[in-house]
């Protein structure tokens, strides 16, 4: 029988995987604190059903940036989909496009940019961490842009990786058959190597992060492309509202699932500020906890354009490649469309905060 949840697919990716894959894809930071309370912080909701609404016809779709998605759902962006399946991130573009959903494919994909372009039918965004080498990141923009990538999505909660204690347990690093394509590999060297009690991943950005950015280099990435530019990790009304003065396009609303600042504001609390601070033509994306469609609907009510998922994608990539990665979109779409019937709020423009209420205590 088919998994009815996601759930059901996460443990059959935790069979298959190998611990320390595992754990580097599931782990967070410190006591993952932050990790656990992205989650719980959606049951802290409850629904407000209307009655006698005809809700014959449910439409999820979405405009985002100029794009419609008929699923308000990206992938969010993680490095090297290779980890857990051979076909990696071109796998998961052609899962993505035939559910309508958004792709944002990571600066440490290890598929060719033009491979996962290739493989796309659906909107596609192209994710970079700042590196000190910005001729590196230059080169990257050019390539995307070349290649139809929509948008730019920079991160900007990671000036350092938070301590991951999974990987350094397990003295994780990049296995060296799984690369970063898109970079040179002199670039990458660090994150294929560890020693005890340290982390491939946490060296390679010590090494490669440029610790010193802020809100003025902004400008140097806008000269360099005409693509619109999101802001991932953005979780205080301050930070919105400076977004908005540098002419950014969108926000997401993240702790980079639990793995930068561990005791960082859930994604979903942090949401209905960073909403209320940004003008309304700049839309707000939640990334961190969704599990299901019902929490979709909790996001979108909140304020959000739409939600990113990571690591349900990779539960289904690992479990079933493209088939696998649709089947968790699938589930997504089909408890979305059901708790928005059941709640009497046939589009998403009718999803709004009075679809909500405090969950009693």
């Amino acid at each position: 029988m088919a998994p009815l949840t996601l759930a059901g697919i996460e443990r059959a990716a935790r069979d298959q995987l190998a611990p320390e894959i595992w754990d580097f894809v599931e782990g967070g930071s410190g006591a993952e604190r932050t990790l656990a309370a992205n989650r719980e912080m959606f049951g802290r909701h409850a629904f407000r059903p209307r009655a006698l609404v005809d809700v014959s016809e449910c439409a999820p779709a979405v405009d985002l940036l100029g794009t419609t998605l008929q699923l308000p759902v990206g992938i969010a962006p993680m490095a090297y989909h290779r980890l857990v399946h051979p076909d990696g991130e071109t796998a998961t573009a052609r899962a993505a496009g035939k559910a309508g959903a958004l792709l944002v494919a990571g600066i440490f994909a290890s598929r060719t940019l033009e491979d996962i372009a290739a493989a796309a039918t659906g909107p596609l965004w192209l994710q970079l961490y700042w590196l000190r080498r910005r001729e590196a990141l230059a080169a990257l923009v050019e390539r995307a842009e070349a290649a139809g990538y929509a948008a730019l999505l920079l991160t900007v909660d990671a000036p350092r990786i938070g301590r991951r204690l999974r990987d350094l347990r397990n003295g994780f690093a990049v296995p060296p058959k799984i690369r970063a394509v898109n970079l040179d590999p002199a670039l990458m060297a660090a994150s294929h190597s560890a020693g005890q009690g340290s982390s491939g991943i946490a060296e390679h950005a010590k090494e490669q992060f440029d610790p010193t950015l802020t809100w003025a280099d902004l400008a140097w990435l806008r000269e360099r492309s005409r693509l619109p530019l999101v802001l991932k990790g953005v979780l205080t009304a301050e930070d919105a509202r400076r977004a908005a003065d540098h002419g950014v396009d969108a926000v997401v609303v993240s702790n980079h699932g639990g793995r930068q600042l561990d005791g960082a504001l859930p994604a979903l609390a942090a949401l209905p500020e960073v909403v209320d601070a940004l003008p309304p033509h700049i839309p707000a994306l939640l990334d961190g906890g969704v599990r299901s469609g019902a929490d979709i609907a909790v996001a979108l009510a909140l304020g959000a354009r739409a939600v990113l998922v990571g690591r349900p994608a990779f539960w289904g990539l690992a479990t079933g490649g493209e088939a696998g990665v649709g089947q968790v979109l699938d589930l997504l779409r089909d408890e979305l469309e059901h708790t928005m019937a059941l709640l009497g709020r046939p589009s998403v423009a009718d999803l709004d905060r009075t679809a909500l209420a405090p969950w009693p205590v």
